[in-house]
């Protein structure tokens, strides 16, 4: 394959706000200024620790390290090739690449042609929905409430009745067989291949970035002897244990109002957001799971102390319950409150909208109840509490939910609740709600994260291990460095706004640790500050085992609350660095000239130089 022009790679990296790409798939907070903060998304956190630098352009987890560029984001985060990540974001800016040996751009294979061929399906799809052969399908959208506009809107679609409608369509594209194949949009039998979701109605299903990665689709007519509903299968692109069919149109209420609302289908998702539940989301096919949890979590902004709401709707059957009781043995995995939301009369989001309209869907919501309350009222449901004996095997059951409630001044008014539910005195009750408490730490859904958090924040390999393995960081250097750390962030965060002359006279002073003097060598062998992308090559130019530094110091908190200040600040650590080693020098000069004779032509000579460092030193002072 033809080679990117480097001139195109950086002109693209250029043009590219990596907090937009990041912000698709994060919630990020501002930091500070020129910095924004947010869940990892390479692993489990409960507080922020990883930072974004849109000026630089360049990201950092200080929990585990990850760290690297827009591009770098892109291939970790979609699985795609480097030439897969500068085509996706040519294309996302309208700008045309050049390659090497001077071709157009070349047909790529893989990940980049399966998220084509999905967003062409879904043109395809949702142009059939006008046809005279779709009317089953408008007439279902119709009876629940749904009209053309709300159709458009979430991309709802027809696939024909037939076997080869798609296919055929696809292949006038330039789509082969095989790529329709790797994505599940079609199937392949005795006969070849055929179109996966025939007479049908058909959702997109987008990632966080909006990208369609695959399908649902709702058997219409009586002769499908097909499932009721029908997903895309596992494919390269689309996992349905981390898809949520409506995030890409939910993220930002969801990252704005801090609450997410998890529903069970898909006419639930379109009913909620055309209700004003903006934050409405759905998993596809698969149980709500811990995949779903951590995706969620990270837009949702989701971290030790917020105030965010997870409100999860279920249907009061039996299968309701169920799904209840499995979302409880995961919910210690979000920092949020969980809600549970059940409509009067088991009336699901979409018939609640239905029959009673928009406002009702608001008011379900509102009227949520703690997940805790909702899981102990079904526990102490299944035990026959006019019995001694299914007294106490409720109080067993329950004890441990009144126990585990996070928020430690609840739990007394809720110890009375369960006594008071139970018919026992609260002297019963509340001794084993106590010996609950003290059993659940190592046993609670809750304690695997916190040990992971825990060793995440560990410190590093102890003395006796292999030197190597050791990564230098910022928090492991030694306080009496703060000025030099000071000084090489300012640099790296703002040396275009810096002068030259006072970066190069600086920084061409040896750094008194071995980290920070590779981090000063590579910043210093960089010809223009001013120019784009000249941090990534600092970092590349840093030797290992520092180059961990170069990438925190290039994205960590810097101390100041505007961008001149930054530049002041900056300007002012690196004159004190001067300073410094003016002074240092003094005192070697009156040092070696205390051991000469007094008035030797060599103390002289030596007392001529402190004159003019004294000079220097005031000139530096002057400038303050």
């Amino acid at each position: 394959m033809a080679r990117i022009r480097q001139t195109d790679i950086e002109e693209v990296k250029a043009r590219t706000n990596i907090g937009d790409i990041v912000g698709e798939r994060v919630a990020l907070k501002s930091a500070g200024v020129g910095s924004l903060k947010g869940l990892c998304p390479f692993h489990d956190e409960r507080s922020p620790s990883f930072h974004v630098r849109p000026q630089v352009g360049y990201y950092h987890c200080f929990g585990c390290g990850e760290s690297g560029d827009v591009y770098s984001f892109l291939r970790a985060m979609d699985h795609l090739s480097f030439t897969e990540a500068v085509e996706r974001l040519a294309a996302r800016i309208g700008y045309s690449l050049h390659y090497e040996d001077g071709a157009a751009a070349p047909e790529t294979s893989g990940r980049s042609r399966l998220y084509a061929a999905h967003t062409a399906a879904a043109e395809f799809y949702r142009s059939q929905l006008s046809s005279p052969d779709a009317q089953a399908a408008r007439q279902f959208l119709g009876e629940r409430g749904f009209d053309a506009g709300a159709a458009a809107h979430f991309g709802v679609g027809y696939a024909p009745q037939g076997w080869s409608a798609l296919r055929d369509a696809l292949r006038s594209q330039g789509y082969t067989d095989d790529e329709l194949l790797a994505g599940g949009l079609v199937s392949k039998g005795q006969r070849g291949v055929y179109d996966r979701f025939r007479g049908r109605l058909v959702w997109p299903i987008r990632d966080v970035a909006g990208q369609t990665i695959g399908f649902g689709a709702r058997r219409l007519y009586d002769d499908d002897q097909g499932p009721k509903y029908l997903n895309t299968p596992e494919t390269p692109i689309y996992k349905k244990a981390s898809v949520l069919y409506g995030l890409d149109l939910a993220k930002k209420s969801i990252s704005r109002e801090h609450r997410a609302v998890v529903v069970e289908g898909y006419t639930d998702v379109m009913a909620c957001h055309l209700a004003g539940v903006t934050g409405a989301i759905a998993s596809c096919g698969t149980a709500f799971g811990s995949e779903h949890i951590t995706v969620l979590r990270r837009v949702m902004g989701d971290s030790e102390g917020s105030s965010g709401e997870v409100v999860f709707t279920f249907d009061p059957d039996a299968a309701g319950q169920k799904a209840a009781l499995r979302a409880f043995g995961e919910e210690k995995r979000f920092a949020a409150q969980t809600y549970v939301a059940v409509a009067p009369e088991g009336l699901d989001p979409c018939d609640l909208r239905l029959h009673r309209g928009d406002a009702a869907v608001r008011a379900l919501i509102d009227a949520k109840a703690p997940m805790f309350e909702f899981v102990m009222d079904q526990r102490l449901s299944t035990y026959d509490l006019s019995t001694v004996e299914g007294q106490i095997g409720a109080l067993r059951a329950a004890a441990p939910i009144v126990a585990d409630i996070r928020d430690a001044a609840l739990r007394p008014g809720y110890t009375r609740v369960l006594a008071r539910k139970l018919g026992l005195d609260l002297a019963e009750v509340q001794p084993e709600v106590e010996r609950a408490a003290r059993r659940a730490p190592a046993t609670s859904p809750g304690a695997a994260s916190q040990r992971a958090d825990a060793a995440a924040s560990a410190p590093g390999p102890s003395a006796g291990e292999s030197a190597a393995s050791v990564r230098v960081t910022l928090a492991s250097l030694p306080p009496a460095l703060e000025l030099e750390k000071r000084a090489l962030m300012g640099v790296l965060q703002y040396g275009h706004l810096l002068e030259k002359q006072a970066v190069d006279i600086a920084l061409g002073l040896p750094m008194p640790h071995p980290a920070l003097e590779a981090v000063r060598q590579a910043v210093s062998m960089q010809p223009d500050l001013t120019k784009p992308g000249w941090t990534s090559a600092a970092v590349d130019a840093t030797r290992e085992p520092y180059r961990t530094l170069t990438i925190e110091l290039l994205t960590a908190d810097f101390p100041a609350g505007t961008e001149r200040i930054a530049q002041t600040t900056a300007l002012e650590s690196l004159r004190k660095l001067r300073l410094r080693a003016l002074e240092r020098e003094k005192a070697e000069l009156r040092s070696a000239q205390q051991r000469l004779e007094p008035g030797s032509a060599e103390f002289r000579s030596i007392g001529m130089a402190i004159r003019d460092l004294d000079v220097r030193v005031r000139r530096l002072m002057e400038t303050e």
